[in-house]
């Protein structure tokens, strides 16, 4: 049986170990990314490095796609050293990134000119979901696109749900996705900052909320980061809720739709952002709340 060729564009912390679980199933993958060390670590999980996109693109038909936005994907697909240099005719490009569901829709139409077909599949689960195969994969795009690309999909998350029959409707899905995230994450920053406020002990109160009716999954996963006020180590980051949760604001002045939390949410992430911890996890939203301070007694 002749070895199946990806070629795999963009390995942060997900692409990363999306990656290494496609090598080990015993795809060649043929990887490029403007990191040297992930390049390396590439290499280490038995994938090829190579110097640019065409090259990784070079006897492949299938390329996945981890890059951070719509601007980046169709530069690495459509610009110089990109996919389209060595795409053949009938290739298809899995783009597992989160964007505007009219750029999915953008770049399904461009690939479709050029004979390539575009599936919009971005993803949710994190980086612990990338490196334990967990993610879930909402596609969208051609049946008969998605159906090749299962086994590809598969190997990298265990639930692939079809959510459209065209580019934009996976997009879309995942915008509804990080708008719930975001609210719930910046929920949870805000209460943990008012129980310090309160000056009570945030463990105890996380140990509480978290299981009870008030959790979340954010909470769950994030409150112990916040309790620990550890933010260095990054699994996502601030900043990355600022573009989901722009592009949420965007969708939803286009539909007339009043995305009130959300809106509000993503004034909190522009908050922390602009005290400095852009580039921290992104549990530091809490961080926004605190820098409030305190009224003076008998103010």
């Amino acid at each position: 049986m002749t070895q199946q060729t990806i070629a795999f564009i963009g390995m942060g912390a997900m692409g990363a170990h999306s990656a290494r679980r496609l090598a080990q199933a015993g795809f060649r993958v043929q990887g490029f990314d403007v990191r040297a060390e992930a390049l390396q670590a590439l290499a280490a999980a038995g994938g090829h490095p190579c110097a640019s996109a065409a090259q990784a693109m070079q006897g492949a038909r299938h390329a996945v796609l981890f890059v951070v936005n719509g601007s980046q994907a169709a530069q690495v697909i459509f610009g110089p050293q990109g996919l389209g240099e060595s795409a053949p005719e009938g290739a298809t490009i899995i783009s597992c990134v989160t964007m505007a569901p009219t750029e999915a829709a953008d770049l399904a139409r461009r690939c479709a000119e050029r004979g390539w077909t575009f599936v919009d599949a971005p993803v949710s689960g994190g980086m612990v979901g990338a490196e334990q195969g967990t993610l879930t994969i909402m596609a969208s795009g051609q049946a008969a696109a998605i159906e090749q690309c299962r086994p590809i999909m598969e190997t990298m998350g265990n639930r692939l749900v079809i959510v459209g029959t065209k580019a934009g409707d996976g997009a879309m899905v995942k915008t509804i996705n990080q708008l719930l995230c975001g609210v719930h994450l910046a929920a949870a920053g805000e209460a943990m900052a008012l129980a310090r406020r309160a000056g009570l002990d945030p463990q105890a109160v996380w140990d509480v909320v978290s299981q009870s009716a008030a959790g979340s999954w954010m909470l769950s996963n994030r409150g112990p980061r916040m309790v620990a006020r550890s933010f260095d180590q990054p699994t996502s980051t601030v900043d990355i809720f600022v573009k989901d949760l722009g592009i949420v604001a965007d969708v939803a002045r286009g539909l007339r739709f009043p995305a009130a939390l959300a809106a509000s949410a993503l004034q909190s992430f522009l908050g922390a952002s602009g005290a400095g911890n852009g580039s921290r996890d992104d549990a530091a939203v809490t961080l926004f709340y605190e820098n409030f301070a305190p009224p003076k007694p008998g103010g």
